[in-house]
């Protein structure tokens, strides 16, 4: 079952801005584990600014049994990425030690290099590959031999030590990288090290959604087969011996609606489960807000595509737009409760989203203008 609920934050939460295309992760301390927390790096801003700060986020459980967020920033030292979109982001373990592994993506152009022409232009990113101690926030710049180009919107899994880096594409070409990456981490005492591998593969795909169903296999679900052509296709992964086997898993029954739309997006759900959604046919309504949202299972004994929500603009009550700091919640296994209780309503003091300013403060929260043009009139 799948409901819309607001996402309240924690006062100890920094401000988290709406993000496209950051790099995000699952964190636990072991491998096959229980997540933790979650990584988020980069991204673009509603300002179409570029991210280059990385944020741990935590779920907080309350009395109330109202699930909240804690969103941290980690402060990072050495070589810090630029900031950037469309890359990937994993965790691996190594020798009892964990580490992050960040490739890929997209920058604009230096400022030294841009014009009133070309201000907003992008460029691929070095293709160097960065390993992040998170305890202490060092992180490290790997020069690679075997990986020339800094692919973007590509699919990466990673498993104990090691990383794949699959598919993905450079904006020089439209064409979908065939090489599989596959980077070994080792975290001993001294110095990390970090080799390469690289493997061949009939996978070409950028934009895919990865789902796990165990720590041994993953399905590949979606994405693009070129800028104009969606990939229809779905894939299971699985890793044996360190060793990649590919096999093409029987189509879906894609809807009419699925099949039509030019362009796709979508999240994992876990165990082989897959959110993803299409913006629905706006040509008659001024608004944008439609879309049509599928879940997609994978995982269990036979494959399940269903209809999960519809944006209706006839039903203005059922389909009111989000405000900035609500997500999507998801029930699985538990349940809440729908019931009204005065303790559920919102407390600016709990919300995390306001300013503590000092005795002199003469801020109007009438006139203050947002820095985030989707902050609207709340400061943050």
């Amino acid at each position: 079952e799948m409901k819309l609920r607001p996402t309240m934050f924690t006062n100890e939460s920094c401000y988290l801005p709406p993000l496209r295309h950051p790099a995000v992760t699952s964190f636990s301390q072991s491998p096959g584990g229980e997540v933790s927390q979650y990584l988020l790096h980069g991204g673009k801003t509603p300002n179409n600014e570029l991210s280059q700060k990385l944020y741990l986020i935590s779920y907080v459980s309350s009395a109330n049994k109202r699930s909240s967020l804690c969103c941290v920033e980690k402060d990072l030292v050495g070589d810090i990425p630029e900031a950037r979109y469309g890359h990937s982001m994993n965790v691996v373990y190594s020798r009892g030690k964990t580490a992050v592994v960040l490739f890929g993506g997209r920058s604009y152009i230096p400022l030294k290099q841009r014009t009133t022409e070309k201000w907003n232009s992008v460029t691929d990113c070095q293709p160097l590959v960065y390993l992040i101690d998170l305890q202490f926030g060092c992180s490290t710049a790997y020069t690679i031999k075997e990986i020339q180009d800094g692919l973007s919107f590509h699919v990466s899994i990673s498993r104990n030590d090691t990383v794949y880096i699959i598919g993905g594409h450079t904006l020089e070409s439209n064409i979908r990288s065939p090489n599989i990456y596959k980077i070994k981490v080792d975290l001993p005492l001294g110095s990390p090290a970090m080799t390469c591998i690289v493997l061949q593969s009939q996978l070409p795909v950028s934009s895919a959604i990865v789902s796990h169903t165990c720590s041994d296999e993953f399905l590949i679900v979606g994405g693009y087969e070129s800028d104009s052509q969606k990939r229809m296709t779905c894939n299971k992964v699985s890793i044996n011996n360190e060793n990649l086997d590919i096999q093409e898993m029987e189509t879906p029954d894609w809807t009419g609606d699925v099949k039509q739309s030019k362009t796709w997006f979508g999240a994992d759900m876990g165990h082989g489960v897959v959110l993803f959604g299409i913006p629905g046919d706006n040509k008659n309504h001024s608004s944008d807000s439609n879309f049509f949202f599928y879940i997609l299972n994978l995982g269990g004994e036979e494959d399940l595509m269903q209809s999960c929500s519809q944006g209706s603009l006839e039903e203005q009550e059922d389909s009111m737009p989000l405000e900035d700091s609500e997500e999507f919640v998801f029930c699985g296994d538990e349940n809440f409760d729908d019931t009204y209780n005065e303790d559920d309503e919102e407390d600016e003091s709990v919300t995390g989203y306001w300013i503590k300013c000092c005795a002199g403060c003469d801020l109007n929260v009438n006139t203050w203008v947002p820095y985030y043009s989707t902050e609207l009139n709340k400061p943050a």
